[in-house]
């Protein structure tokens, strides 16, 4: 039988408190410890993450880097990355989050670009970070053997703005944690009540409070509602980000204050009692190479109504109300339609619970997988 054969995973870029990539690099790692039984794993990882990949099995080890600051693991990944991987024998690196060493690579690569949004919405960036994302992206997916994408919207951006041969990308959908399914209504209305001071059927928007999520234009379509005479109640869920003070500011200029509650950032733990506790869950975001809020919620069977722009429409398909995420009118009227129409509600909801069934880590994992056999020859 031959040696196996030692496959690393980056996942430093994975923050303290994941959401969106981060998540997607810790549930790939997980997924991929049940899904392959062939090859050797050394895990890269940020102190903050060691609990999270604790226990993956024998065939995986990980590797503390320390408590890394962004920039520090910036600078580790530029310098000592590729010398660690030539000391340990390593035949495929796969970065997770857009970046790999750009001067030295001992192996092959695949690199995770999510998305497009440094050059499509760079304004949701600081100009240092959004430089520094925009060349090393640019030489990342030149240097790489494989580009891995969850979207063909991702798929249609990365081919507008940096030109890789389509023959190396790989659109690998996202997955939705076992964890976000129906739970008992009752329970959760209590959880949210209890642990975040939410009333029953609140409307809720999951996500890092940052300018592409668009929640002032959120607020705003919650104001026409209020305005109807509707008794509601809004949750934004999500850590703090880049001008969230947009949010706070929109807030009280539209006269929110006691309709809106910012619970800052949930635990994954908490996510699904949320979204279960919800009477409608609302995503106006600008952009998203996957999405997987809205996913989430469709998993627990909560309505969901979100923008008809980026990747949105193709992961949700005909499973939700989709709007122009710039129109609070339109937003307004969206929720308006689900509150008032009950069938039109209970369709939304079953029709979301089969569409998020069809999307797991496990399938992920499978197919990032079918992609490292194809850069080391095995297939």
């Amino acid at each position: 039988m031959p040696p196996r054969r030692l496959i690393a995973i980056d996942a430093t870029s994975a923050p303290p408190l994941p959401a969106g990539a981060g998540r997607y690099t810790l549930s790939l790692i997980q997924a991929m410890a049940r899904v392959d039984t062939e090859h050797d794993y050394v895990i890269y990882a940020r102190r903050h993450s060691l609990a999270v990949l604790s226990d993956l099995g024998h065939s995986f080890q990980v590797v503390d880097i320390g408590p890394k600051s962004r920039a520090a693991r910036y600078v580790w990944e530029q310098t000592r990355l590729a010398f660690d991987l030539r000391r340990r024998g390593v035949v495929l690196l796969h970065s997770t989050h857009h970046t790999t060493p750009i001067v030295y690579l001992p192996c092959p690569s695949v690199v995770t670009i999510h998305d497009a949004t440094f050059f499509v919405l760079p304004q949701r960036y600081t100009l240092v970070r959004r430089l520094y994302f925009q060349l090393n992206t640019w030489l990342s997916v030149r240097r790489a053997r494989a580009i891995i994408v969850p979207s063909r919207s991702s798929t249609d951006d990365l081919r507008t703005y940096l030109h890789p041969p389509a023959q190396r990308i790989h659109i690998t959908p996202e997955g939705v944690d076992s964890g976000f399914h129906p739970l008992d209504k009752a329970e959760c209305v209590r959880l949210a009540r209890e642990r975040y001071g939410l009333p029953e059927g609140y409307l809720l928007s999951v996500g890092t409070r940052e300018p592409g999520k668009n929640r002032p234009t959120l607020l705003r379509a919650f104001r026409h509602l209020l305005d109807q005479g509707r008794d509601l109640h809004l949750a934004i869920v999500g850590q703090d980000g880049w001008r969230s003070h947009e949010d706070e500011a929109a807030l009280h200029e539209l006269g929110l204050s006691g309709r809106v509650r910012f619970t800052g950032y949930v635990p994954q733990a908490d996510l699904p009692a949320l979204y279960n506790a919800a009477s409608v869950f609302v995503f106006p975001s600008l952009y998203e190479g996957f999405g997987l809020p809205p996913l989430e919620a469709m998993a627990c069977g909560t309505p969901v109504v979100t923008s008809n722009v980026s990747s949105l429409p193709e992961v949700v398909g005909d499973a939700t109300l989709l709007i122009d995420p710039l129109d609070a009118g339109a937003i307004a009227a969206a929720v308006a339609r689900i509150l008032d129409q009950p069938a039109l509600a209970e369709t939304l909801r079953q029709v979301g619970l089969d569409r998020a069934a069809g999307f797991s880590w496990e399938d992920c994992a499978a197919a990032t997988l079918s992609v490292y056999r194809q850069v080391l020859g095995e297939t």
